[in-house]
């Protein structure tokens, strides 16, 4: 038996692994023999998370950034199987030397690395859809594959942690990718225009307003699966087999707050272990907490606040030396 640490990555400091690893040790100085599995929710560490859980090979391709400059992403390739991360090409922090407009950047980028993973091979593409600096209804990406012929029967699947409806993606999104309040109202009024004509309707679907509408885009031009980021992933690392192995879980992100219970990836973790080990504890090891957390702390054995490599390592201790009580 053993300790099962399932983080998200610490956003902007550290990887999924690296917290994982900082856990592991400390559970280990202490004694006890720890899994480290690095997950996430379709946004930032989906992309490793899937590489390392399938065996993906990887596979740089050149392509355009939202604005049309070109940059290097990486596709993950395991058998039929290829993984897109939307925010290596079409990211709000992928390199850029000029104006980052939201309102003319476009998913274009992500249409080409989804091309080059048909034209690999490729029957099943999964697409991490967070972390996008577009508002365009997915129309760049469909742009790109139309050009080239289509995806000759692949199937699309795009991994979210949202449930936004396509007219909403601007009003939700937008302004964390730079638009305006007049921004805002001039790229709502393209995706309900977008709507309108796309060959089916988006505007009622949960999760088409993924990425500024791209999930809606690829939902109404090519059929591709909308799904749970998280459920997605804790299947494909095989979540639920490492559980029945498990003595605790350990979570962790940057920020534990009231938007973590919601569909994100430490929910899902929880629901999972109420619903096949109740008997389980769950630790998390976070960043920060924020306010708005309340009574959703009830749902963990402790929570550790962990900024620190040297911070993990030493909640990796304090929780082997918990669970070496009788009480746990």
């Amino acid at each position: 038996m053993s300790v099962l640490i399932v983080p998200d990555s610490f956003k902007g400091t550290y990887t999924a692994a690296e917290v994982a690893g900082h856990i592991a040790a400390g559970v280990g100085r202490a004694g006890g023999t720890a899994v480290g599995i690095p997950v996430a929710d379709g946004g930032e560490g989906t992309f490793d998370a899937l590489c390392a859980g399938l065996g993906a090979v990887e596979v740089k391709v050149s392509v355009r950034n939202p604005w049309g400059s070109p940059v290097t992403a990486t596709l993950g390739l395991a058998g039929d199987t290829a993984i897109v991360e939307l925010a290596q090409a079409s990211g709000l922090h992928v390199l850029h030397n000029g104006e980052r407009d939201p309102l003319t950047a476009d998913t274009y980028g992500t249409g080409q690395l989804i091309l080059e993973a048909v034209a690999r091979g490729a029957r099943r593409v999964l697409v991490a859809a967070g972390g996008s600096a577009t508002t365009d209804g997915g129309t760049g990406a469909v742009r790109a594959i139309t050009q080239a012929g289509g995806l000759h029967g692949a199937q699309i699947i795009v991994l979210s942690d949202v449930t936004t409806k396509f007219p909403d993606a601007a009003r939700i999104f937008g302004p964390q990718k730079g638009a305006d309040p007049a921004t805002v109202e001039l790229l709502t009024a393209r995706l309900l225009e977008q709507a309108r004509t796309f060959p089916r309707d988006p505007s009622d679907v949960a999760g088409t307003g993924a990425a500024g509408g791209f999930s809606g885009g690829l939902w109404a031009h090519f059929g591709a699966e909308l799904v749970s980021g998280a459920e997605f992933v804790l299947d494909a690392v095989d979540f639920d087999l490492h559980l029945a192995r498990a003595t605790a879980v350990v979570v962790g992100e940057g920020r534990l707050d009231g938007q973590s219970m919601g569909g994100k990836i430490i929910s899902v973790v929880l629901q999972r272990v109420a619903a096949l080990a109740p008997q389980v504890p769950v630790f998390a090891v976070v960043g920060s907490i924020g306010a708005d957390l309340g009574t959703a702390r009830s749902h963990f054995a402790d929570v550790m606040v962990a900024s620190t490599p040297a911070d993990m390592v030493r909640a990796g201790l304090e929780i082997q030396a918990v669970l070496r009580q009788p009480a746990i």
